[in-house]
């Protein structure tokens, strides 16, 4: 842990004195609790600074990296700061420039822009006022509650501004009133969509994904609020004449997909039937393993240090294995015990030194030489690591239990705290072994390697359950990731069926229910297919996409429905209406998508690689849910005709 094999690595090895201490904690307020792990991190983040300033000053003797989980911690608060300023200014930026794109006026980027920085101001006035954390999972929030907020403006306007082309006699109210009759059935289900997914992020168990999921949840019934009552008073403002929206460029795309759901239904129901057999392919090959240091950019400290450690240092990632000695009474000294009579003390007491047995130490010894063998293991410490030690001093002959009960007895209490102690816990009939991961070896598997650890200490040394335990960050992290993806799996399910049940009440039509959700739970899975067949193992932010997909893309699904629905009774006729419905609608469905698909891409410029993996993912799966709506849902229709037969 401290001098590399070849003898060019160096490492210091730094434990933090505990000099804040929080007695009773069990009758503390969560008030004083979270003061006290505010002060805690403070602490953190100034012996930190003043250790880079130590190192800074001796630059030039070598290359010098700091690790360890405290700085990781305190790093991961500074890149959650960075990642909220930069995705908040980088939406709102891009949400300008598509404003501007799809209205081509001042004032309808000043009236939704005004809009959504109200819904995101009064949200985090709230988070502050409830004392939410912002963590790494949520850092993203204020990016995402511009984006959704910003999708419902977008229709909201797009509407407001149709309604005003086709009936130039009314004025501004009338205007307002109706387009908020018209559109708040379909933005309040597409609100409780959305939060029907967020919602079943609570189900994780992970405190932070949990909060995140309230969050996005309280952000959206903020946002549903500020839309039907701040923006109608910023549109009545409007001027009133010389509206309009700017629709030879934006439809000449979703009426080209139009006219394919038209003439191409066998086109579009076989590349929808490739879609479903790669998903499924995809899926299948989906796992939760993941590398801690993979996490981090190359060029962040965080990996340069971490990698150093991993691959000259003895590994990163601890884990313990506790070994438990069955607890017998008293046996009776043997001869062999009689002789440390004459080493020891007449008065000592302590029966410390009887406890070394030789089965205790072939124990110990054969579970430590079988972990060391294990290619995923850097660097094994134990009791038996001293003994080694211990035997090359004594000319290579090797310690009996006699000596090793007299060593013990002699040693002086000093350093007996510091080579012993962590290793062995006399009193409890314990022996500890300490040992790191090599994090950044390819092929790790965590899960597959603490199955194998855990059977071979079974079958190969034949060990029972209840005499060993293991411990430690390994198994910590691995225990998450595969809860998570249990419980993400079960929710995924919940999610859908929720969604289904709210069609049904929306539309009182099982068909058009079907049809509706079909689209936005294919998109979603070939989501999760394209990650599994790019061998992309889910963590705890890329877990939560097709849950979040599902709950943003089926707002599409439900403006298309409701919106062909209305016309249909008026027309009569499929195809027309389908045109009518690409023209109108569907350029909403358009700008809100696009709006959302480039908005989500903004998180690749977070310095933490899940979150770059989950802004590009659920971007793409977005971009593949609005094709899906406004190509198989329409084609579904054509054939399935749910709202009767046409005049």
């Amino acid at each position: 842990f401290v001098i590399s094999d070849d003898g060019k690595t160096s490492g210091i090895i730094v434990y933090i004195k505990q000099s804040l201490k929080l007695e009773n904690i069990e009758s503390k307020s969560k008030e004083e609790i979270e003061n006290y792990k505010d002060q805690i991190k403070k602490q953190n983040h100034q012996n930190i600074l003043e250790i880079r300033q130590v190192i800074q000053s001796y630059g030039d003797v070598g290359k010098i990296y700091l690790g360890g989980i405290p700085m990781i911690a305190d790093d991961m608060m500074t890149f959650i700061k960075s990642d909220i300023v930069v995705f908040g200014i980088g939406v709102l930026l891009f949400i300008i420039a598509t404003l501007w794109f799809v209205f081509r006026k001042l004032i309808w980027i000043i009236v939704p822009i005004s809009s959504c920085i109200a819904s995101v101001v009064i949200m985090t006035g709230l988070l502050g006022l409830l004392g939410w954390k912002v963590t790494v999972i949520s850092s993203n929030f204020i990016a995402l509650m511009l984006i959704l907020t910003m999708a419902m403006n977008i229709h909201m306007s797009t509407r407001f501004l149709q309604l005003k082309k086709n009936s130039p006699s009314k004025n501004n109210l009338e205007i307002i009133s109706l387009t908020t009759r018209k559109m708040f059935w379909p933005i309040l289900y597409t609100v409780l969509t959305t939060i029907l997914a967020f919602l079943s992020l609570i189900f994780s168990e992970i405190k932070p994904i949990i909060d995140f999921g309230w969050m996005m949840t309280f952000g959206l019934i903020t946002s549903f609020i500020i839309t039907f009552t701040l923006l109608p008073t910023f549109l009545s403002f409007a001027p009133s004449g010389n509206i309009s929206l700017k629709k030879e460029q934006n439809s000449k795309f979703t009426t080209f997909l139009g006219s394919i759901s038209i003439s191409n239904k066998n086109l579009i129901f076989s590349v929808t039937g490739i879609v479903i057999i790669l998903s499924i392919i995809g899926i299948s090959k989906l796992e939760v393993e993941n590398s801690f240091i993979n996490y981090f950019n190359k060029n962040t400290e965080i990996y340069k240090g971490m990698k150093l450690i991993d691959e000259e240092l003895g590994g990163t990632t601890p884990l313990e294995v506790i070994l438990k000695f069955p607890k017998k009474e008293k046996e009776k000294k043997s001869s062999e015990d009689d002789e440390f009579e004459d080493w020891g003390d007449e008065n000592d007491k302590n029966d410390d030194k009887y406890w070394f047995t030789k089965d205790k130490i072939d124990k110990i010894a054969s579970v430590h030489n079988y972990l060391d063998s294990l290619p995923e293991i850097g660097k094994v410490l134990s009791f038996s690591s001293i003994i080694d030690v211990a035997t090359q001093l004594n000319n290579n002959k090797p310690l009996g239990t006699l000596e090793m009960g007299v060593l013990y007895s002699k040693i002086p209490e000093s350093i007996k705290t510091e080579i012993i102690d962590p290793y062995l816990s006399i009193e409890n009939d314990e022996a500890r072994i300490s040992l790191r991961i090599i994090d950044s070896q390819e092929n790790l598997r965590r899960n597959d390697l603490i199955n194998k650890i855990n059977f071979d200490l079974k079958d190969k040394i034949g060990l029972e359950e209840s005499e060993y335990q293991l411990a430690g960050v390994l198994i910590l992290f691995n225990n998450l990731l595969q809860s998570l993806f249990k419980s993400q799996i079960l929710t995924l399910g919940l999610v859908m069926i929720g969604i289904f049940t709210m069609f049904l009440i929306l539309f009182r039509n099982t068909k058009l229910s079907l049809i509706g959700v079909v689209p936005n739970f294919i998109a979603a899975f070939f989501i999760l297919g394209i990650i599994g067949l790019l061998e992309i193992p889910l963590d705890m932010m890329t877990i939560t996409i097709a849950a979040i997909t599902i709950g943003i893309a089926v707002d599409n699904s439900i403006h298309y429905i409701y919106r062909f629905k209305e016309e249909f009774n008026k027309i009569k006729d499929y195809n027309k209406t389908l045109q009518l419905c690409h023209s109108t609608v569907g350029v909403a469905i358009l700008n809100t998508s696009i709006t959302i698909v480039f908005g989500f891409s903004i998180l690749v410029l977070s310095k933490f690689i899940p979150t770059i993996y989950f802004g590009m993912f659920t971007g793409l799966a977005m971009l593949l849910a609005m094709i899906s709506v406004l190509t198989l849902l329409p084609a579904l229709i054509l054939i399935i005709k749910p709202f009767g037969k046409s005049a």
